[in-house]
């Protein structure tokens, strides 16, 4: 699309949300269900789609994408008659008599642009909950997953008509375009530097914004952990989908009692999980691109190596790798990684965790395993960062009942379910004030009476 169409989709779905069509609930029930039922007959396509784009397999594809937005769309079906109603607050006595309430309304023409790690899913999940919400959708999905952005485009024609959720594909000409229209919300999920692109654009029409972003999230493992449970799930969060995921571990930082038994386990579980020849492995994917792939190489020291390191460079493929006597002034750490290269660094007390931690950009994720309660509540109650797991990695964003988001650096606002319900929507404040009754104090002139009796009522 070029900038003169992109103006006319943007007016058309102004106009449209002005009918009022989308503030009716059941508008809303039954597009969530076309949507759904539109999935489902897709799924493998979806699936061929996924694979093309990042060498997925269909299980990974569905547990991670495909499964969690027919997840979020099944919340949404149950609730979003809740959460549309009026909700009633208590009045202050000066205001007698008369009622309070606090009612959700949409923004109107919403853009959400999504990246291309898990494509499907964080093109869905918020556009979900903005119809769950009343609004319109313009979609912008990544350029760099082509193959999935082209089913999404297909579900969507299919679905809606486009004064109500349409697609606009294509690369920065067109992101470039979309940002300079006065949308009413804008959601957006990718990197740094291009968020604090999207928030300058918006500030020029003062558009509020969601930015769902990343950041070197650690992995930090205390000397009474679990190590072999530890290992196992350390290992699946940091290679899922090749480490191109948002929250996965970026670094593991562990206790230096510890390390050497740590990273044999490590090594075990990479073995068990992928085998002993990954890039072999038919559910083990690639890497999205050959700009990706060499700056992923790049960061690999290989005299820092421990575990895997070996690449295929026809098929973008690079082994689980580990790193041991890393240091936070290593390339390696002055980056996200978003690839399947970890780190290994250590250190001597959770205090000096902690004032690490805190020295650096706020992370999206932080993931602690430890068996002493004490430390957990020590480490997630100081230091400053989006989400995250004790004892586990990444399951923290597969549930509609909590907000996903990121803190600082990694991003602002949040969603999923109730929260991505919220966030769509802005909440009227309302007094309804009745006739009967109109109290003189607040009424010039002032009388000494009527000072006192304000006094009492505030």
């Amino acid at each position: 699309m070029n900038k003169e169409a992109i103006n006319q989709l943007v007016e058309k779905q102004r106009r449209f949300f002005y009918t009022g069509t989308t503030l009716d609930v059941d508008f809303r029930i039954k597009a969530l269900k076309r949507l759904e039922g539109c999935i489902q007959s897709h799924e493998a396509q979806i699936q061929e789609a996924l694979r093309a784009d990042l060498g997925k397999s269909a299980f990974e594809s569905y547990m991670c994408e495909t499964g969690l937005v027919l997840s979020e769309i099944t919340y949404m079906l149950k609730h979003v008659q809740a959460f549309s109603k009026e909700k009633t607050v208590r009045t202050p006595l000066v205001q007698f008599h008369s009622r309070s309430y606090v009612k959700p309304s949409p923004y109107g023409v919403v853009l959400v642009m999504s990246p291309w790690n898990y494509p499907f899913l964080l093109s869905f999940d918020p556009v979900v909950d903005a119809i769950a919400a009343g609004n319109t959708v313009v979609l912008k999905p990544s350029a760099y997953s082509p193959n999935t952005s082209r089913i999404i485009s297909e579900i969507i024609r299919e679905c809606f008509p486009e004064e109500f959720a349409a697609v606009v594909t294509g690369g920065r000409e067109e992101n470039t375009c979309l940002l300079e229209e006065h949308f009413d919300y804008i959601f957006f999920t990718g990197s740094q530097a291009v968020g604090r692109e999207v928030m300058g654009h918006a500030a020029k029409h003062l558009t509020p914004v969601t930015l769902e972003l990343g950041g070197k999230s650690p992995c930090i493992v205390d000397k009474n952990a679990d190590l072999k449970l530890a290992a196992r799930r350390i290992v699946f969060g940091k290679y899922l989908n090749c480490g191109q995921t948002c929250v996965a571990p970026d670094y593991v930082y562990c206790d230096s009692e510890i390390k050497d038994a740590l990273i044999e386990q490590i090594k075990k579980q990479i073995k068990k999980q992928y085998g002993k020849a990954p890039l072999t492995n038919p559910n083990y994917g690639k890497i999205i691109n050959q700009k990706h792939f060499s700056r992923i190489c790049g960061l690999i020291d290989p005299d820092k190596v421990v575990w895997g390191g070996g690449s295929n460079a026809d098929s973008l493929q690079i082994e689980p790798t580990v790193m041991d006597h890393v240091t936070f002034d290593d390339p390696i750490m002055q980056e996200e990684i978003f690839g399947p290269v970890m780190p290994v660094l250590t250190y001597q007390s959770l205090d000096e965790v902690i004032a690490k931690l805190n020295s650096m950009a706020h992370p999206l994720a932080l993931y602690i395993f430890t068996n002493d309660k004490s430390a957990a509540k020590k480490v997630t109650s100081e230091c400053g960062f989006g989400g995250g797991c004790i004892n586990d990695t990444i399951i923290h964003l597969a549930t509609s009942e909590m907000g996903f988001g990121g803190f600082g650096e990694s991003g602002m606002g949040s969603y999923h379910g109730r929260e991505g319900f919220r966030t769509f929507s802005h909440y009227k404040s309302i007094v309804d004030k009745k006739t009967w009754l109109d109290l003189p104090m607040r009424y010039q002139p002032y009388r000494k009476t009527y000072d006192k009796m304000v006094h009492r009522f505030l």
